[in-house]
C-alpha cells in the first residue's frame, strides 16, 4: 500500500480513536443539546459569524470522518439558526463532509476494490456510468439508509466526483429539512425517534423509489412507441421466428421449442451457417489434414524416416466437404423438424415488428430473433476487381495447390489458414497492418506461433498495409506500403481474411427503425433486445464476441427473454469467455491477458509454467508452449489465463471452469490429475503459484519445532 494511503488511514484512526476517547460523542447527544441551547443562542448572538463558521466546519468535520453526531447537528442547526439559513448550512455541510468520506473512500479503497473483484463488477459499474445518479438519490431521499454507508460505498463505484456532490445536495434536502424544521421546535422532542414517524419514513421510500418506477414507466412508454406505428395482429402463426440457422439461431429455436412454443426458423442457404459449412468444422478438417502432412515431413524426431508427402488438394477439399456432410445432420432440417421447430427454407425480410416476409408468404410473431451472422470483410483496396480472391466463405472450392497464395490478415482465420495451406506445400505470405499476427493476444504467445510460422516456411510481412493489386506481364502483385517504402508481393491466390462484417442489411430491419451501429451491427441491451422491444440479436450480427460457442450462450438469454420477460428477464453473462486459435502450436485464452491487465491498469501477478518442462510434453516430442496465469496480487483468484501449446483448447477448460465458479489455484493444485497428461500443465502452472507464496516465516518455524523434536 503506497505510504500517502497509510498516513491517511493512520490519521482517520487516531482522530476517531481520539474521538471516543475523550468521550467527545456525549457533547453531540439530544440531552446535551437540549441543556446547552440557552448557551448556544446567547454565543450566537454575540459572535455569530464565528459560531456559523465553527458549526459548519464541526458539521463538515464529523460527515468527512463518518463519526455518529450528524443528526444531532442537523437538528441543532435548527435550534441555533433556525428553518431556512439552518437548512442551508446544515444541507451544504453534509453534501460538503458526503463528498470528502466518498472522496477519501475512493483514494484509498477503490483501486483494490476494483483490482479484486473489478471482472465480477463490470455489469455494475457499467449501471452506474449510466444510471449511477439515479440510483444515488434514489438512496439519498430515503434516510433509512446509513448516511455514512452511501458515501463510503458509493466512493469504490465509477460515479464522478461532481455528480456525486450535486445528487447528495438535491438528495438530502428533503430529509435535512425534516430534521432541521424539528430543530426549531427542540423543547418538544424527547428522542429521536419521534421525528422520524413510520409513515413519515415510508413516505420518503415512496418518494425514492419514485425515480426508479418513473424511469421504468418511461423506458416501457418508449418501447411501446417504437411498436405503435404498427399494427399488431389479433393472433399469431408463432411465439417466436429466428431468421439465421447458424449457431445462434439453432440454439434459440431449440431452447423454445424445448419449452412447447410455436417457433419458427428461417435460412435462406444452408441449416449450420458459417460454422458449419465455411468456417469452424471445414477450418478444422482442414488443419487436421495439413498436420498429418507435417507429421510426415518431421517424423524422424521419432525414428521414423521423413517423408514428403504427395498432397492431392482435390482429394484433401473432397475430405472437407465429407466431413461436413458427416456433421450435416447434427444441424439438419430433419432434426430440428424433429424437436418440433418449423424449418423454413427462403429469403427472410421483416416488415414490421409482428411480420416477417418469406418468398411473398406472410408470417406473424409475437417475437423475432436475428442470428443472420457475418459475412468477410472486404477492405477497399485499389484495383482488387482486376482479380478473383478468396475469403474464408469460397476458400474452400479450391481443387488444386493455389501456389503464391497471400493471405490477407493476421487475425485467428487468417493464421489458421496460414500455416494449413504452407502445410500442405502452398508458398505462403501472411500480410498484416499491425505490427504482430494475433494482436488480441499477449506477445509471448504470438511470439511462438510466428516463430513456428517462419520455421516452417511462411513468409510473414507485418508492418505491411496492402494498397494496391496491380498486374503487370500477366503477373499479380499485391503493393504494400511499409515503414522502409513500398513492397511488390508476387502472388497466385490472393485469400482475405481481415475480419468480418454482420449482416444486418437489406433484411427490412432499417426499414422499421432498428438501431444499428457505426460498425454495422446490430445495438442490443443488456438483455439482447433491440430498440423495439420484441426484436432480438444474437451471435456475430451484434458484434460483440464472434465465436460460436458465445452465440449459444446468446441464444438461451435470447430465447428465454423474449418468451418469459414480461415474468422475469436475465442479463447475458459474459464474465467468462474463452476462446482459442487451433494453430500448432495452439493458443487458449480466458479472462484478462497480460496486455489488456496492463492497458486498464489492473494489478496483477503472473505465473508461467513452460510445457517444455512436462513429462507428456516430452514424450510426445512437442514441447512448444506455456501455462500463464494472472491472478490477484498475494491472492490465489484467478484473472485470466493464456496457454500455448498442443491442445490448448482443451487445457483451457479446467481454467474456464475454476474462473466460473470462483475457483482458485489451490483448488486446482488440489485436484488430482492423471500421469502423464498435457492437463498436468494446468496443475504445475498452479504449482508455481505456490511456490511463489510458500510462507517462508511460518515455515521456519515449523522447522525449529523439528529440530525440537529431534532433542536438538
Amino acid at each position: 500500500m503506497k505510504a500517502s494511503k497509510v498516513i491517511i488511514i493512520g490519521i482517520v484512526a487516531i482522530t476517531v480513536a481520539l474521538f471516543f476517547a475523550y468521550d467527545l460523542h456525549t457533547f453531540l447527544s439530544l440531552s446535551y443539546l437540549k441543556e446547552q441551547q440557552s448557551s448556544f443562542a446567547e454565543l450566537r448572538a454575540e459572535q455569530p459569524v464565528l459560531v456559523t463558521g465553527v458549526f459548519f466546519i464541526s458539521y463538515v468535520f464529523i460527515t468527512a470522518l463518518s463519526l455518529p453526531g450528524a443528526v444531532i447537528l442537523t437538528l441543532a442547526s435548527g435550534a441555533l439558526f433556525g428553518l431556512i439559513q439552518g437548512l442551508l448550512i446544515a444541507s451544504f455541510a453534509s453534501s460538503l463532509g458526503a463528498t470528502i468520506a466518498f472522496l477519501v473512500s475512493r483514494y484509498l479503497f477503490k483501486e483494490s476494490v476494483q483490482a479484486k473483484f473489478g471482472q465480477n463488477l463490470k455489469a455494475f459499474n457499467k449501471g452506474m456510468e449510466k444510471d449511477g445518479a439515479l440510483y444515488l438519490f434514489t438512496l439519498r431521499l430515503v434516510p433509512a439508509f446509513p448516511f455514512f454507508l452511501i458515501n463510503l460505498l458509493m466512493g469504490l463505484t465509477p460515479i464522478k466526483t461532481w455528480r456525486f456532490y450535486w445528487v447528495s445536495q438535491l438528495g438530502m434536502v428533503a430529509g435535512t429539512g425534516v430534521f432541521v424544521n424539528a430543530g426549531t421546535q427542540l423543547a418538544q422532542i424527547d428522542s429521536l425517534k419521534g421525528i422520524l414517524s413510520p409513515g413519515l419514513i415510508l413516505s420518503f421510500v415512496l418518494l425514492g423509489v419514485f425515480p426508479i418506477i418513473a424511469k421504468k414507466i418511461i423506458d416501457m412508454i418508449k418501447s411501446q412507441k417504437s411498436l405503435k406505428q404498427f399494427k399488431k395482429p389479433q393472433s399469431f402463426d408463432y411465439n417466436m421466428l429466428v431468421i439465421g440457422a447458424g449457431a445462434g439461431g439453432l440454439v434459440s429455436s431449440y431452447i423454445a421449442a424445448a419449452v412447447k412454443a410455436k417457433v419458427g426458423l428461417i435460412e435462406r442457404h444452408k441449416m449450420g451457417g458459417d460454422c458449419l459449412n465455411t468456417g469452424c468444422v471445414p477450418s478444422k478438417a482442414l488443419i487436421r489434414a495439413a498436420h498429418t502432412a507435417h507429421d510426415m515431413r518431421n517424423a524422424s524426431k521419432l525414428g521414423i524416416t521423413d517423408v514428403e508427402p504427395e498432397v492431392d488438394f482435390k482429394a484433401v477439399f473432397q475430405g472437407v466437404h465429407n466431413v461436413i456432410k458427416d456433421v450435416e445432420p447434427h444441424d439438419s432440417i430433419e432434426r430440428y423438424t424433429d424437436l418440433g421447430v418449423d424449418c423454413i427454407t427462403g429469403d427472410a425480410r421483416v416488415i414490421s415488428p409482428y411480420e416477417i416476409e418469406v418468398d411473398g408468404k406472410i408470417l406473424t410473431t409475437k417475437n423475432i430473433v436475428i442470428a443472420t451472422g457475418a459475412r468477410p470483410f472486404i477492405p477497399n483496396i485499389k484495383g482488387l476487381d482486376q482479380v478473383t480472391y478468396h475469403t474464408s466463405d469460397t476458400i474452400w472450392n479450391l481443387t488444386e495447390n493455389p501456389g503464391r497464395l497471400i493471405v490477407l490478415g493476421g487475425g485467428p482465420i487468417g493464421s489458421e489458414l496460414t500455416q494449413s495451406f504452407a502445410r500442405l506445400g502452398a508458398q505462403v505470405t501472411q500480410i498484416e497492418r499491425g505490427a504482430r499476427i494475433m494482436p488480441r493476444e499477449d506477445e509471448d504467445a504470438a511470439k511462438w506461433v510466428s516463430d513456428n510460422f517462419i520455421n516452417e516456411g511462411v513468409q510473414l510481412l507485418t508492418g505491411h498495409a496492402a494498397e494496391e493489386v496491380i498486374l503487370k506481364d500477366d503477373k499479380q502483385f499485391l503493393r504494400c506500403a511499409h515503414e522502409s517504402g513500398e513492397v511488390l508481393v508476387p502472388f497466385d491466390t490472393l485469400l482475405i481474411a481481415v475480419g468480418r462484417t454482420p449482416n444486418v442489411r437489406g433484411i427490412g430491419l432499417e426499414e422499421i427503425g432498428v438501431e444499428i451501429n457505426e460498425r454495422g451491427a446490430l445495438v442490443v441491451d443488456d438483455y439482447l433486445r433491440t430498440n423495439i422491444p420484441n426484436i432480438y440479436g444474437v451471435g456475430d450480427v451484434i458484434g460483440s464476441y464472434q465465436f460460436t460457442h458465445t452465440a449459444a450462450h446468446q441464444a438461451w438469454f435470447a430465447a428465454v427473454n423474449a418468451l418469459f420477460g414480461k415474468f422475469k428477464q436475465f442479463t447475458v453473462d459474459y464474465r467468462v469467455i474463452p476462446w482459442a486459435t487451433f494453430t500448432d502450436p495452439e493458443v487458449a485464452r480466458v479472462g484478462l491477458s497480460e496486455d489488456e491487465a496492463k492497458a486498464q491498469d489492473i494489478p496483477y501477478e503472473v505465473v508461467k509454467f513452460e510445457i517444455e518442462e512436462l513429462d507428456r510434453a516430452i514424450a510426445d516430442r512437442n514441447t512448444a508452449g506455456f501455462v500463464k496465469v494472472l491472478t490477484v496480487p498475494g491472492k490465489d483468484r484467478i484473472l485470466g489465463v493464456t496457454i500455448v501449446g498442443s491442445h490448448a483448447g482443451d487445457l483451457i477448460a479446467e481454467y474456464v471452469q475454476a474462473m466460473k465458479y470462483n475457483l482458485g489455484l489451490n483448488k486446482v493444485l488440489g485436484t488430482i490429475h492423471i500421469y502423464p497428461t498435457m492437463a498436468e500443465a494446468n496443475k504445475y502452472a498452479a504449482g508455481e503459484w505456490k511456490r511463489a507464496h510458500i510462507p517462508h516465516k511460518v515455515l521456519s518455524y515449523v522447522e525449529k519445532f523439528h529440530r525440537w523434536s529431534r532433542g536438538k
